[in-house]
């Protein structure tokens, strides 16, 4: 059975952080690539989301026993496979968490041209993922 109380909270964290990117939306290119109060702000905010969303992907799968979570790129592929998202959800979260690593890992290389061009462009990928997970809890 799924955790309802675990997913609830990282729901209410996820909008949190949702709600912070979208005000950082309002930025100019030229603003947000010249204050790294905004890109950074961006990047730790997309990846506690990317995180948030594993995270409770994670815990399905463990809680309703559909798999093994070996890498973070195991839960959209686990997802799919049981059919509670297609492919284009599946596809959009598998970047996601590509894009995750390359904030973790490589941070000194970080293309904040591409950070921005997530934040004004993905987020809705992310409210796609939020809606199928929030089945879990309803």
């Amino acid at each position: 059975m799924v955790r309802v109380d675990v997913l609830r909270k990282r729901l209410v964290k996820l909008d949190e952080y949702i709600e912070i990117l979208r005000s950082l939306q309002s930025c100019t290119r030229e603003q947000f690539l010249a204050n790294p109060i905004y890109y950074g702000s961006a990047e730790r905010f997309l990846q506690l989301a990317i995180e948030t969303i594993n995270d409770m992907g994670s815990h399905i799968i463990v809680d309703l026993g559909l798999g093994s979570v070996d890498w973070y790129s195991d839960v959209p592929d686990i997802f799919l496979q049981h059919e509670y998202i297609d492919a284009t959800v599946a596809e959009q979260w598998r970047k996601m968490t590509g894009f995750r690593n390359l904030l973790v890992h490589d941070y000194l290389d970080i293309n904040r041209e591409i950070v921005y061009d997530v934040l004004q462009h993905n987020l809705e990928d992310f409210e796609a993922i939020k809606e199928r997970l929030k089945t879990f809890v309803e």
